[in-house]
Order: structure tokens, then C-alpha cells, then sequence
């Protein structure tokens, strides 16, 4: 199961809006083949296994199956795997996770048993629940998992008084922030963002695709951010219409207005925050969030800590939900 969570970390940012997942086939008589989940319309995890022992002229009945997540049971682009895992004669399938897909949600593992395929589930849940949070968000809420970036100064700044903010932090966490920018389906700022910074929120430091972008408001059509999808409205009308259209997660990148209003609608499942050894030294900068926060002190918003590791001089630290699983990236 191992490899197959491995397989499944190998192919996440590859194959939204389908889930990442990874699988080893073990034949009786030894025999190993693993594969990964295809970009859209290729092949899932399980079929890629399957298709190596073939080709291996291996034969798969009687072997043992180890898959990331349920095995799907309905038509989509491609045909259903537990239709082929039964067709090959598999006698044994280790699922480390129940799929949350209404349209799967233990039917898969149903119809194994039902026609004599032996199934375990749980071997490796926790892992597999972390990896794929925003595939199982999204599944049960429609809307994509929210991260929310902010790169700021030891005293909370994100920008000096005279709005220039480039660059608070160093290299090496700016290239990891285009590595987390790489992860999501889309990157977001505000309007207000891009008149003033111009950025093109394209992945460039990192090997990796280009997320959607999205934009809160209009800008003008020459901004460097187009081709962008302009969005309004309530947030969590934005989330819903992104998981409509298959956004299984989505980066907050800023300004402080956008961040505070996330925050504030508690629509963020995790934090990146990249902090720099450096101090603004005064209230005139502008802060990680604007807008009214906690009144008193038991109105703060703890969050649950996760990770923390220092990128060249600078510190990264991601804090999520208690809800929601780790994710680290």
C-alpha cells in the first residue's frame, strides 16, 4: 500500500477533476505491475496495473489488488474498474479508502464481494484521506478545498506603507510557493491585486501546469493575468460555481482585503504562510488581513499547526482545519 500512496503523490496535479490514486498488482505467482491514475479520459490506476501484467503475459487470477481508493462501478469516460478487476480473476482487493462519490460512495466494494472478490478496506486510510482531501471536499461539499498563501514579515506586513511588497521573502520560498501554486486547480486574487502588481500567476520556477486563474472583479484586458475567468459575488457562490466546473482546489494568493474575507466566512481548510526574518517596524505597512478581526481574545481563531520548515532564511508554516486533513505539501 506504500507504493501505491506513492504512485497516487506521483500523479496528483495530473488528473482533476478525477481523483490521483495509485495501484500494485500482485499475481499469484509473485509478480508485481503498479500504475497511476491518467490525465482525464486515460486510464485509472487499476486498468494501468492490469494492462502491465498483461503485457507481461502475466497471468492476474488469483492475484491480490492494493488500490488507493475504491474501485469505481459506473461508465464515465472510461469503463468501470470493478468490472475489469473481476474479468481478470483478482481474488483479493486492499482499498485504502471508500470512495465519496455519490455514484460509487461502496458500491464498488458491493459488487466485488457480490461476485466472490475478497475486500479489505482501511490499510493506509489516513494517508490516503490526507492526499486526496481536495478530491473528497469537493466530492462532499461541491466545492473545491480552499488554501490561502500569504508571505509576510515577522510583524505581520505584506506590503510597506508605500504598497511595494517585492520581495519580502527569498528564492528558495518563492520557488515553493510555485510549487504550491502547481498543486491547485486554480490560483485566485482580487481585482485590486492585479491593478496593482500585474502578476501573471502562471507556474514558471517549478516544472508543473498552469492553474486556472481567477480573478474577483474585472480588469482590464491587457493585465498579464488573462486568460482568466472574472468572478463575483459571494465567496462561497465563487467556491460553488469553481467545483461546478471540476476545481477540485483553489490557492488564495491575496491582497489582504480577499484573505481577511476568506478567513473571516471561515472558507479557508489550510494556511501557507511564509515568514520572513525581517521586521516593517511600524502600523503603517499593510497587514496579512484587512478588516475587523477577533473583538476580544476567546474570539481568535486557532487553527491546528501541521508543518514547519525553514526554506533558505525564510520560515514556512501550514496550519489547517481540525476538520480537515493534513496535506501538506
Amino acid at each position: 500500500m506504500d507504493e501505491a500512496l506513492a504512485l497516487a503523490r506521483g500523479a496528483r496535479g495530473a488528473t482533476s477533476p478525477n481523483p490521483w490514486v495509485g495501484a500494485v498488482l500482485v499475481t499469484a505467482a509473485g509478480g508485481v505491475f503498479a500504475g497511476a491514475t491518467e490525465p482525464p479520459g486515460g486510464r485509472h490506476a487499476e486498468i494501468v496495473a492490469l494492462d502491465r501484467a498483461g503485457v507481461a503475459a502475466s497471468t492476474t487470477r488469483g492475484a491480490a489488488l492494493f488500490v488507493t481508493l475504491e474501485p469505481c462501478c459506473h461508465q464515465g469516460r472510461t469503463p468501470p474498474c470493478t468490472r475489469a478487476i473481476i474479468d481478470a480473476g483478482v481474488r483479493r482487493v486492499i482499498v485504502a479508502l471508500e470512495d465519496p462519490d455519490a455514484r460509487v460512495g461502496g458500491r464498488g466494494i458491493d459488487e466485488l464481494r457480490a461476485a466472490g472478490v475478497e475486500v479489505e478496506v482501511g490499510l493506509g486510510a489516513a494517508e490516503a484521506a490526507d492526499l486526496l482531501a481536495p478530491y473528497v471536499i469537493h466530492r462532499t461539499t461541491g466545492r473545491p478545498l480552499v488554501t490561502l498563501k500569504l508571505a509576510a514579515t515577522l510583524d505581520g506586513r505584506i506590503a510597506a506603507a508605500d504598497g511595494t511588497s517585492r520581495w519580502i521573502t527569498g528564492d528558495a520560498a518563492r520557488t515553493d510557493a510555485h510549487r504550491l501554486r502547481a498543486d491547485h486547480d486554480a490560483v485566485l486574487v482580487g481585482a485590486g491585486t492585479v491593478r496593482a502588481d500585474d502578476p501573471q500567476l502562471t507556474v514558471r520556477r517549478v516544472a508543473g501546469r498552469d492553474p486556472l486563474r481567477v480573478v474577483l472583479g474585472q480588469v482590464p484586458a491587457a493585465a498579464r493575468v488573462h486568460p482568466a475567468l472574472e468572478l463575483s459575488g459571494p465567496l462561497d457562490g465563487v467556491l460553488s460555481d469553481l467545483g461546478a466546473r471540476g476545481v477540485l482546489s483553489v490557492l488564495v494568493e491575496g491582497g489582504a482585503r480577499v484573505a481577511h474575507d476568506f478567513h473571516r466566512a471561515a472558507l479557508v481548510d489550510r494556511y501557507v504562510l511564509y515568514l520572513a526574518p525581517a521586521l516593517m517596524g511600524g502600523s503603517d505597512g499593510t497587514p496579512v488581513m484587512a478588516g475587523p478581526g477577533a473583538q476580544t481574545i476567546t474570539d481568535l481563531r486557532r487553527e491546528r499547526l501541521i508543518g514547519v520548515r525553514q526554506l533558505g532564511d525564510d520560515v514556512r508554516i501550514d496550519l489547517a482545519r481540525s476538520d480537515v486533513p493534513a496535506v501538506v505539501g
